[in-house]
């Protein structure tokens, strides 16, 4: 993309800033109140006439102000600058958040969606870490019913996996709890990815169960099972209050509910510039309408997931940026502390 010049550049960012926060089309009128382009209004109708040859903006209707294109989203994002902090009082949000947040790793994720769209009216989306680079902290086997048990792991980044696990039908409960003892002696501190093969206990009984245990551990995290990372959305409601259609919002939130699509999607924006997809940038025909602004989160320098705001075209992408940034920071110490 060319590089306008100062005045220009300076209006394109004026009429992306008032067209964000009125929502309605941009005059010149309201243009030249910006201290910061000293120049007549006719100067500023003939930049303005410029950039919409140009392709930065549009105007909706012939006697109207005009709106920014894809492009001028585009180079508004590109040129920010620094980025901006999020204000003390969404600051104290977050960090507030984080300090009380405990209990399982799934609740802390689906409440930190609720969080991005409480802090910026948009919808949130977090996908959760794989588990295959943590270890077990703790495991217990229980019985269910003749037949079945219940495997419950504790991983050291506070996700909780369960499994159901078929044992014997004629299974005491002191081989189940005797099972469940060789478990924790074998398993703590093993990488949930690397599951090894269990030493014999010395009864055949306690050794089957303990391998199927460790079956159901070992393809809870294979690369086919793993497709479909587990994705929490948060704030549906506030993305379609903003998406004026019927069907853009429908269409919206049927993107939100494949958590495949989802996770692809969040993972090719991580490569576009400023971690942002502007409309057609997504690749999907149903968000043109839309945005997305992404960041990793990290556990020891290693990204083990992402977040994400989706809103309009038309959203804030300076305090988006700026969300998304302070949260997944702090979420990344969060879970470095576990």
């Amino acid at each position: 993309m060319e590089q306008l010049d100062p005045r220009k550049s300076a209006i394109l960012r004026r009429v992306v800033r008032e067209h964000i926060e009125t929502a309605q089309p941009v005059g010149s009128a309201h243009v030249v109140q910006d201290p910061s382009i000293d120049v007549s209004p006719a100067t500023v109708r003939a930049d303005m006439s410029a950039l919409e040859r140009e392709g930065y903006l549009t105007h909706p209707h012939t006697s109207a102000g005009r709106i920014p294109t894809e492009k001028g989203y585009r180079y508004f994002v590109d040129h920010i600058g620094d980025p901006e902090a999020l204000d003390p009082a969404r600051q104290m949000q977050v960090s507030d958040f984080f300090a009380r947040a405990q209990g399982e790793l799934e609740r802390m994720l689906r409440d930190t969606t609720q969080l991005l769209a409480r802090l910026t009216d948009y919808a949130a989306v977090v996908v959760a870490p794989s588990h295959a680079g943590f270890s077990v902290r703790s495991c217990l086997l229980t019985g269910l019913s003749p037949g079945v048990a219940l495997l419950v792991v504790v991983l050291s980044n506070g996700a909780v996996e369960k499994h159901v696990v078929h044992i014997d039908e004629d299974t005491e409960d002191g081989q189940i709890d005797a099972a469940s003892r060789h478990l924790r002696l074998h398993l703590e501190h093993q990488m949930i990815g690397q599951i090894s093969s269990p030493a014999p206990s010395g009864d055949p009984a306690i050794d089957r169960i303990v391998n199927r245990c460790c079956l159901a551990l070992a393809g809870s995290v294979t690369p086919h099972q793993r497709v479909g990372d587990e994705v929490f959305v948060g704030g549906t409601d506030r993305v379609a209050e903003q998406l004026g259609a019927v069907e853009s919002v429908r269409a919206v939130l049927s993107i939100l509910e494949q958590s495949f699509v989802v996770v692809s999607l969040l993972q090719g924006v991580l490569g576009q510039s400023q971690g942002v997809a502007i409309g057609s940038e997504t690749g999907l025909d149903s968000l043109a309408e839309c945005s997305l602004v992404v960041a990793p989160y990290k556990v020891s320098d290693a990204v083990v997931g992402t977040i994400g705001l989706l809103g309009p075209t038309r959203m804030n992408y300076p305090q988006a940026l700026a969300a998304v940034a302070v949260v997944g920071e702090q979420l990344s110490q969060r879970l470095a502390a576990q």
